[in-house]
């Protein structure tokens, strides 16, 4: 049986935790995940318009197996900056691969662009060094999902966007999903307050309405875009306590783009760098490492469509937002 774990977030996988730091003024933020000790990580990108940090590293033939964080983060090329300062905060505490006497943390990102979402973006330093390191050090078992960490700003076509995250166990593994909605399309069906993932939806966790009516969805209509250019992007991470190759690491990050498809509309666009992560802890073994990959597989985007729905329902109501949150629109 399929359900969500005890948290219904990723860190019901034991041995990670999750930290999120924001600026309010800016409308921005940055969301961390933390290995208790280094992960199997993977990463595959779909998206047209990625924008990332150390993703070569984490290819199958690479010398580095594993990470000892994974950061998401808002300002676009600014916010890649953010890995530095979890970096910096690691080798301060020890953490990272060895080479020689230097100890060098392994810490891939990848940023969404927010910079046109009504904060104030005109710092006299780059903030999102600051933000990571702060972010690193609130991690923990629980965390703020909606206008939180890296989902502080961000928008979809016609709502805000959020931070959201969702699990689930089966087969005795956990499987967990931490993703920043920042989409080109919408999360639901039309002008009605149905989510996409309604489908896949447990116990109400974005308000239980169920499927859309059959006629509150045009498909000859054009989706509502946010403008021209590379505004957009969603980034997620799905992880899993099983004990996972980097190459079958790869194949759960591949499914989980299934989850982005199954909750907006439309996904992988020229302008979105979607991109999703995966983190393996290890501590299961496979007993049988087809019939258990696939089953993740499809774990990881049954998370991912839920996660998705859930940032965004849980968006909240900020000075000068350019967009609605679904609650003050739907709820």
């Amino acid at each position: 049986m399929i359900r969500p774990g005890p948290r219904n977030l990723i860190t019901d996988i034991a041995g990670l935790s999750v930290g999120n730091a924001e600026d309010a003024a800016i409308k921005t933020g940055v969301t961390v995940l933390l290995g208790a000790q280094p992960f199997t990580a993977a990463v595959h990108v779909m998206g047209g318009a990625p924008g990332t940090r150390e993703t070569d590293l984490l290819a199958p033939d690479k010398t580095v197996q594993q990470a000892d964080a994974l950061v998401l983060s808002g300002g676009s090329a600014f916010g890649l900056d953010a890995a530095s300062g979890v970096a910096d905060a690691l080798r301060e505490r020890g953490r990272g691969f060895a080479v020689g006497d230097q100890t060098v943390p392994i810490v891939p990102g990848a940023i969404l662009f927010d910079l046109i979402n009504g904060g104030d973006k005109a710092w006299p330093e780059n903030p999102y060094k600051r933000l990571g390191r702060e972010a690193l050090e609130a991690a923990g078992d629980s965390f703020t999902l909606g206008s939180a960490g890296a989902g502080t700003g961000a928008l979809i076509a016609d709502l805000k966007g959020g931070l959201g995250s969702a699990s689930v166990t089966v087969g005795g593994f956990t499987v967990g999903a931490l993703v920043a909605v920042n989409a080109l399309g919408r999360v639901t069906v039309g002008e009605s307050a149905h989510f996409w993932a309604a489908p896949f939806e447990m116990a109400g966790e974005f308000g239980g309405l169920g499927p859309a009516p059959a006629d509150a969805f045009d498909p000859a209509a054009h989706p509502a875009l946010k403008g021209a250019g590379p505004q957009n992007t969603t980034i997620a991470i799905v992880a899993t306590d099983a004990d996972l190759t980097q190459a079958q690491a790869t194949r759960m990050a591949t499914a989980a783009h299934d989850g982005f498809a199954r909750a907006i509309y439309p996904s992988h666009t020229p302008m979105d760098g979607d991109l999703v992560f995966a983190a393996a802890t290890g501590a299961k073994p496979l007993a049988d490492p087809v019939g258990d990959t696939l089953m993740l597989g499809h774990a990881a985007a049954l998370c991912m469509a839920r996660a998705i729905a859930r940032g965004v329902h849980s968006a909240t109501t900020q000075p000068n937002d350019a967009k609605p949150t679904w609650t003050a629109r739907h709820g």
